[in-house]
C-alpha cells in the first residue's frame, strides 16, 4: 500500500496579476489558475491558503483570486482566503471587512479562512506583550463571527505558543477557543532532534489535538535570508531532503487525531527548491 503524501497543504502568497495592471500583483506567472491547480493536483496535496488582497473582490487581482479559488476547488482541493496585516490588530474591524470580501470573491468556493497576523512581530509585543494580545485573540473571535456557515476559521501559530503562559494556561489554549483549525509553524529544516520540527511541534500538535480541531504543521522553503538562518528553512536543500524529513514528520503525528499533514511555506520557494523555476 503507498503512504498517503506527506505535504498535503502549502500556503500561496503570489497571484499572476503585473503591479503595472494593479498595484496588489506580484506578477508571478505560475499563480495563474490552472498552472496552480495543476501543480497542487500532481503534488497529491488537499488544500491551498491563497493570498487574498484587500477587497479580493474588486480589481484584476480579484478576479484571479475568483478564479484561482474555482480552479482549486473543481480540481477537488479545499481552497481558503489567506491574509494578516498588522495594523489590524488596532483595528479589529479592518480584518471583518476584509475577510468578507474575500469570502464573497470566493463565490461559495471557500471553506475556510486563514489567518497570518503575527503580533509577536509588532514592535507592541514586546512593549505591551498582555494588550497586543487580547487585541488579537478579538480580533479572532469576531473574524470567526463573522464568517458564514460552512467557512472554517484557521489561524497559522508558532511552535512556542504552547509554552507560553495565558489566561487558560497557554496562550495556545486561548486561541483553540476562538478558532476552527491550526497551522503550527516549526519552522526547522530536520523532522529529528531535540530542535527538530517533531520535537517543537509536538506540545502544539497534542493540544490541538485535544481541542478536537484539525492540525497542520508548517515548514519553511524560502531562503534562509528571508527564514533567519539556513536551520529554519529548507530553501538552501533540496527536494529529495524535504521530502524525506517531512515524511518523518507526517508519520511522527499519523496517530494524533486529526491531524491534516504538513504545508508548505510557500508556493513561489517550494517551485524553486523543485527546480521548476530559476534560481
Amino acid at each position: 500500500m503507498t503512504a498517503p503524501p506527506a505535504i498535503t497543504a502549502m500556503w500561496a502568497w503570489d497571484n499572476p496579476v503585473p503591479r503595472g495592471v494593479d498595484a496588489r500583483g506580484t506578477g508571478y506567472a505560475p499563480a495563474a489558475p490552472e498552472a496552480l491547480s495543476v501543480f497542487c493536483v500532481e503534488r497529491c496535496m488537499t488544500r491551498v491558503h491563497l493570498a487574498a488582497p484587500w477587497a479580493a473582490d474588486e480589481g484584476p487581482v480579484g478576479e484571479w483570486f475568483t478564479a484561482a479559488t474555482a480552479a482549486l476547488a473543481d480540481a477537488g482541493l479545499r481552497a481558503g482566503p489567506l491574509g494578516g496585516d498588522p495594523g489590524w490588530l488596532a483595528d479589529p474591524g479592518l480584518a471583518v471587512t476584509w475577510a468578507a470580501a474575500a469570502v464573497r470573491a470566493a463565490r461559495g468556493r471557500a471553506d475556510h479562512v486563514q489567518l497570518d497576523v503575527e503580533p509577536w512581530a509588532t514592535p507592541a509585543w514586546g512593549t505591551d506583550r498582555a494588550g497586543v494580545t487580547e487585541r488579537w485573540l478579538e480580533l479572532l473571535t469576531r473574524v470567526r463571527a463573522s464568517l458564514p456557515a460552512g467557512v472554517a476559521l484557521g489561524v497559522d501559530a508558532p511552535w512556542w505558543l504552547a509554552s507560553t503562559p495565558g489566561a487558560r494556561g497557554t496562550l495556545l489554549d486561548d486561541l483553540l477557543t476562538r478558532v476552527d483549525r491550526v497551522a503550527v509553524v516549526a519552522f526547522r529544516d530536520r523532522a529529528g532532534g531535540p530542535d527538530g520540527i517533531v520535537a517543537i511541534a509536538e506540545p502544539a500538535v497534542q493540544a490541538v489535538a485535544r481541542a478536537g480541531l484539525p492540525c497542520e504543521v508548517g515548514v519553511e522553503t524560502d531562503t534562509p535570508a528571508v527564514a533567519g538562518g539556513p536551520q529554519y528553512t529548507f530553501g538552501d536543500d533540496d527536494a529529495g531532503t524535504l521530502a524525506r524529513e517531512t515524511a518523518l514528520v507526517a508519520a511522527a503525528f499519523a496517530a494524533v487525531p486529526r491531524f491534516e499533514g504538513v504545508t508548505v511555506q510557500h508556493h513561489r520557494a517550494w517551485r524553486r527548491l523543485l527546480g521548476l523555476d530559476p534560481a
